[in-house]
């Protein structure tokens, strides 16, 4: 007897739960992601026909396919059940086209549903519909745009600096993004602050208060220099310390919103130490399902690409009926949670919560690898806490007066602790301190003694994968889909190395950045990539045509690539040659570029296959053993300063010396910016870069 329905599925691993919940009259098979694509051989647009893709069945897939259509012939009807985006409606579309659907008298619709529960996947059916041709159309326009970028861009790389290079329109934004911020790290200079803490007694107490220096008066003063911090402790010696003022506030913290894909993969960093490919894949287990006791195969958690903070109203009952009976009715407030805001927002689907909140991690630990458990308490405390009431503290303020100098400090208890009992991050932690019953206005305190501290300014930090997303997604550049695999794009071609958490550049992602600012500026501009977000968006909405978007783009484009191939003869840095001599073939070696950098080769491959690392000089000695200073890499291709070859000596520096000596004390200076600045730290001279060093 033939199968009356079949369901199609991007991954396998769904098959199994949505099989079981549907019963034998359903037929449920994968596609195993996407069955046809552009080529990789070629271009694959044509552009003198209206950017009309070419798309080929995917290598591998073709058995895939040939089953696929077996399973056609025996259905009566034929669900395409791919992901609730762009990229599933794409892939719907293409099976479409695969299985020439459209030329069969099969019945076929489009179904998508949220999470993978029974409930969900039955009622999917209730609203199943065609093919969603703008999403559809928003997939292609991004696909045909990075192809162009991409195919048109590289091979110039390739020319200019290494084969096997790639550009790509949201990589090099991004690239562009944390070669900026190293820029501004190499360019600060810090500063020298003081801070000034007094210990006072209070009478009949045994224990006493400290207290920090605010300025004079109503206005804030900062100390900079320890001179100056000397002179106020001595002006304050014989001080009355009396209590001005005591206020006590009571504020709320409000409870945080479920999470997106980006604030997901931006905690999953901070509290877990997961990069984002890693949270990715991880909630993908999560949502695809997992083996429950008594269950069977069921998904944990809604669908993972989402930049909605939206949550169903079924959802928010089950949260309050969950939280009031385990944490108390006063910790219930269902929907407290704020919606996210603006135009972006593809609102869709709904913020990733777990599919069944009853369901707490505890109650599956066993069945969860180490960190499917981690990932799944974190996204359940935070859906949970965002059905619950704000937190409150009070915050008690006391402000000090010592002649006319004023001093203060401040300690804060919780009052309630609303959905703190469930999650707290490293902005919920309220300090848990008290201040003395004994104090208030005019109690006098004695002073016990001062403690001066030296601080110095901190400049901006490094990138982390958690930081990226954040900023990539403030300034509107890629999609929930697109951040994971940008920032694991730009660590593959090896232009970002990682060092703990912290991402930098290396020597080649200088080199690649450098090239795209100057021959293809509008490719690596935040605004004008944002835009293009944006216009994808409008192609989903139905407002604009794809093709559209893609004839405004190319010709400008186009001309920035003829003129690239034309003027960008300068910066070919592939096979200069060097003054090194090849040892086993006495060749002049030539500087080539390889993962993390350049290297000396010798140009006599094959017959001679000496390789040696380059160092560049930079012409100034090294302040401890005197030899020359050259420009290295750590192993992951970070750049710094050290000495060319002097195992012995311990002289690095992240800045590039400077052939100028200090003119106060004669100590290296570095550059930092347009300025250079001593490396002596009691000296600390600034001063604008010579222009000769410019």
């Amino acid at each position: 007897m033939a199968t009356k329905n079949l369901l199609i599925v991007e991954s396998p691993t769904k098959v199994k739960a949505i099989k079981r919940f549907l019963g034998n009259n359903y037929d449920v098979a994968a596609s195993q992601g996407h069955v046809r694509d552009l080529p990789r051989s070629q271009m694959g647009v044509d552009i003198e026909n209206d950017f009309e893709p070419k798309y080929i069945t995917i290598r591998g897939k073709g058995d895939l396919l040939a089953d696929l259509r077996k399973k056609v012939k025996k259905a009566d009807r034929i669900y395409l059940a791919t992901d609730p985006d762009r990229e599933g409606e794409a892939i719907s579309w293409h099976l479409t086209k695969a299985l020439k659907l459209e030329d069969s008298d099969k019945k076929v619709e489009r179904i998508t549903f949220n999470e993978i529960t029974k409930k969900a996947v039955k009622e999917s059916f209730d609203h199943a519909r065609a093919i969603d041709m703008n999403l559809v159309d928003a997939q292609q326009a991004r696909r045909v745009l990075d192809r162009l970028v991409g195919y048109r861009i590289s091979p110039i790389l390739w020319a200019k600096i290494k084969r096997g290079l790639s550009a790509g329109r949201v990589q090099s934004v991004a690239l562009r993004i944390i070669c900026d911020r190293e820029e501004e790290i190499a360019a600060f200079i810090p500063e020298e602050y003081w801070t000034l803490d007094v210990s006072l007694a209070i009478p009949g107490e045994k224990k006493p208060i400290v207290a920090r220096y605010y300025g004079e008066g109503s206005e804030k003063r900062e100390l900079k220099s320890g001179e100056e911090t000397a002179a106020l402790i001595k002006s304050l010696e014989n001080a009355k310390f009396m209590v001005e003022d005591v206020r006590k506030t009571e504020r709320g913290k409000k409870a945080p919103n479920p999470f997106t894909t980006s604030t997901l993969q931006q905690e999953a960093s901070k509290s877990l130490g997961f990069g984002t490919q890693k949270t990715m894949r991880i909630a993908q287990q999560l949502y695809e399902g997992v083996d429950v006791k008594g269950r069977g195969t069921i998904g944990l958690i809604t669908y993972l690409r989402t930049d909605s903070t939206r949550v169903s109203d079924e959802a928010k009952a089950a949260a309050a009926a969950y939280i009031k009976e385990n944490y108390g009715a006063d910790h219930a407030a269902a929907g407290k949670a704020e919606e996210k805001k603006g135009g972006r927002i593809q609102d869709a689907h709904e913020a990733i919560r777990p599919a069944d909140v009853t369901l707490s991690p505890v109650m599956i630990k066993d069945e969860l690898s180490r960190d499917q458990f981690k990932l799944y308490q974190l996204i359940w405390r935070r859906f949970v806490a965002s059905q619950m009431a704000d937190a409150r503290y009070e915050t008690t303020s006391v402000r000090i007066s010592a002649k006319e100098s004023r001093f203060t400090l401040s300690a804060s208890r919780t009052v309630f602790d609303g959905f703190l009992s469930v999650y707290t991050d490293e902005d919920d932690k309220i300090e848990k301190q008290t201040i003395s019953k004994g104090i208030e206005k005019g109690t006098v305190l004695k002073a016990e003694g001062f403690e001066d501290k030296q601080h110095f300014t901190t400049g901006p930090a490094h990138y982390t994968e958690a930081s990226l997303v954040h900023d990539l997604e403030e300034l509107g550049i890629g999609r929930p889909s697109t951040y994971a695999p940008t920032i694991s794009t730009i660590m593959g071609r090896h232009y970002v190395s990682k060092e703990g958490k912290n991402l930098f550049v290396t020597e080649l992602g200088e080199a690649v950045n450098r090239m795209m600012k100057e021959a293809f500026p509008s490719i690596v501009d935040v605004n004008f990539t944002a835009n293009m977000e944006k216009q994808l968006d409008d192609v989903e909405g139905g407002q604009v045509k794809w093709k559209a978007i893609v004839e405004n783009f190319y010709p400008d484009f186009s001309a920035q690539i003829d003129k690239a191939e034309k003027e960008l003869e300068q910066v070919t840095i592939a096979d200069e040659v060097s003054e090194e001599v090849c040892e086993l073939c006495g060749r002049n070696m030539v500087i080539k570029y390889g993962p993390h950098g350049k290297f000396l080769a010798c140009p006599g491959f094959p017959e001679c296959r000496n390789t040696k690392p380059y160092y560049e000089k930079t012409g100034v000695m090294c302040p401890k053993c005197g030899k020359d200073i050259v420009r290295k890499k750590t192993r992951k291709g970070r750049v710094y300063y050290g000495c060319i070859d002097n195992p012995a000596c311990d002289f690095m520096s992240w800045q590039k010396p400077s052939k100028s000596p200090c003119p106060k004390c004669g100590a290296l200076m570095v550059e930092r910016g347009n300025k250079l600045s001593c490396t002596n730290p009691d000296c600390g001279h600034v001063c604008d870069k010579p222009e000769e060093e410019q």
